[in-house]
């Protein structure tokens, strides 16, 4: 028996003097460890003997053996106890009890009573309150209360499960940290995981169920995938504050930022710091520094440097506002349709069409771009404003223009000639990107210059009347038709110079965005040049008692 306890106990040293120098190096590097000069105790064993002829220096235990030291308790089936060095090997049904929160059970330990070390080898389980952690290999430092394990370890907590090849965990703060090929998953098998996490390094708080990303990881929750190299994931309630250019996407959106915001059971972000969204589904890009999305509802908000690109179409729009707000309705029906609004300062540029107003609306259901306050808007060479302006598109291409009242379009000739036209409202009509059509109603009045086949301007003809239609090719003039019209043509030299521009003449070109750099800057119009908002008159009500009785 005495031969059969040293062989295994030989065998065991052999095993664990590689790591035992291991342990004592990184202690070191530490600091200076406290030796404990408390006796460990052997409280009972049912067979105690020597023999010097296999080793001297320790005693033989069988049976039901029991230590303890420093109010923590040591079970095995055998034992060698070596009382020189106040330390013990323990074989077969290890256990030790540490109170009543922890248990550390194992098929062999090596226990260094002055250093208060504990090696555990085989099928080893670390039991502490609600959190058990399995491996093969677990060195437990009772006095810096850590136990690591380093040849792959599972950790199990609240429905988690952790794996990786190295890992620690200390009782009496909760903290787990786990590196090397790092897995989360929840819920723990053998249950279907809803949520998993993978990573090279990762800390864990078994206490709050946090995990603290302290490098690359991804984190995949059904649809939801997070990639972030530092930030927190609250594993129960799917709560994610995410640092250094995290990004968060879902079935085909993407948010990037310099911190994140992601409620994973709500299905809302948030972002701030040169933040990008991009939904690849409908082919926008909402940037800024903030930035909300709500996947439930599909709205979503933009604000700080706000811009919004949209490439749907075969032309890229880029769009500048203070804020965005977009609108999603009928979500996930065949009937789905977006509406995006733009508020204050909307600078927008596409190659064929620019514009700036003050707020702007854009409805998906029937590709309706409406412009309020001030809008103006430039397409090719033809500047159009009034009070409210609206842009149909067509796939890619512009299919009408309405403007409502105070209506005016524009077209420079040279510095000094515009053909101009001003009525109450403006309807154009294009064709391949180009006006084919224009009819202009209420109160019409019109500056125009001819030219004739030398492409010599003949003169210029002032119309007033209540309806033209205008009919254009190639982007030439080449009918008119009005009803009863007062007009004049005047040569060029004997223009006067009084009616060279109408009433509301404006040419707004050093508003105009130059390109998609130029959306930020905005420039008002000069002072005196505003519309002045017209007065909607409504006839009054007649009331009954208004009516004579005879």
């Amino acid at each position: 028996m005495a031969g059969r306890i040293v062989g295994i106990s030989l065998c065991c040293l052999l095993g664990l003097s590689f790591v035992f120098a291991q342990n004592n190096v990184a202690n070191e590097e530490k600091q200076e460890r406290v030796q404990s000069e408390v006796k460990v105790h052997l409280l009972h064993a049912d067979q105690l003997y020597y023999d010097e002829r296999t080793n001297r220096d320790a005693q033989f235990l069988v049976g039901n053996v029991q230590f303890e030291h420093e109010g923590i308790l040591m079970y095995c089936d055998s034992a060698l106890y070596f009382d020189k060095t106040n330390s013990f090997d323990a074989y077969g049904n290890v256990r030790m009890n540490q109170g009543d929160t922890l248990t550390l059970v194992g098929d062999q330990l090596f226990y260094d009573g002055p250093n208060q070390l504990a090696h555990v080898r085989h099928n080893v389980v670390l039991t502490h309150l609600e959190t058990q952690l399995y491996t093969d290999s677990l060195d437990y430092d009772r006095l810096y209360d850590l136990g690591y394990f380093f040849e792959g370890g599972r950790l199990l907590d609240q429905g988690n499960q952790l794996t990786s090849d190295w890992g620690q965990y200390s009782p009496s703060t909760r903290d787990a940290t786990f590196n090397y090929n790092v897995k989360l998953v929840n819920p723990a098998p053998p249950d279907t995981a809803q949520t998993t996490l993978v990573s090279d390094t990762l800390h864990y708080n078994t206490k709050t169920a946090i995990a603290h990303i302290v490098g690359p990881s991804n984190i995949d929750n059904g649809e939801n995938h997070i990639y972030s190299e530092k930030g927190y994931y609250h594993t129960q309630t799917k709560f994610a504050y995410l640092l250094n250019r995290s990004l968060v996407s879902n079935t085909g959106k993407k948010m990037v930022g310099d911190s994140l915001v992601w409620d994973g059971t709500e299905k809302v972000g948030k972002a701030f710091g040169k933040v990008e969204y991009t939904d690849a589904i409908n082919k926008n890009i909402f940037k800024g520094n903030y930035c909300f999305y709500d996947d439930k509802t599909g709205y979503a908000e933009a604000a700080d440097s706000a811009l919004a690109i949209d490439f749907s179409q075969r032309d890229t729009m880029y769009i500048h506002a203070d804020s965005f707000r977009v609108y999603t309705f009928h979500l996930d029906t065949d009937s789905m349709y977006r509406m995006l609004h733009a508020y204050h300062h909307v600078r927008s540029f596409r190659e064929d069409v620019q514009a700036v107003c003050d707020s702007m609306v854009y409805s998906g259901i029937d590709s309706c771009l409406i412009m309020y306050k001030d809008p103006i808007l430039w397409q090719m060479g033809q500047q159009l404003l009034g009070e409210e302006i609206r842009a149909y598109m067509n796939d890619s291409t512009m299919d009408s223009i309405q403007v409502l009242r105070q209506s005016l379009t524009v077209e420079r000739i040279d510095s000094i000639h515009y053909n101009q036209v001003a009525g109450t409202e403006l309807h154009s009509y294009f064709e391949n990107g180009q006006i084919s059509k224009t009819t202009v109603l209420g109160n019409v009045i019109v500056n125009f210059y001819p030219f004739d086949d030398d492409s010599l301007m003949v003169g210029m003809n002032h119309t007033e009347t209540t309806e033209m239609i205008l009919y254009m090719k190639d982007r030439k003039l080449r009918k008119i038709w009005t009803p009863a019209a007062t007009g004049t043509l005047y040569p060029v030299i004997l223009i006067p110079p009084q009616s060279l521009y109408l009433e509301n003449f404006a040419w707004f070109d050093y508003i105009r965005p130059v390109d998609k750099d130029d959306l930020f800057e905005w420039r008002p119009k000069k002072s005196g040049t505003e519309l002045k908002k017209s007065i909607q008159r409504v006839a009054p009500r007649q009331k009954l008692s208004d009516i004579p009785h005879n």
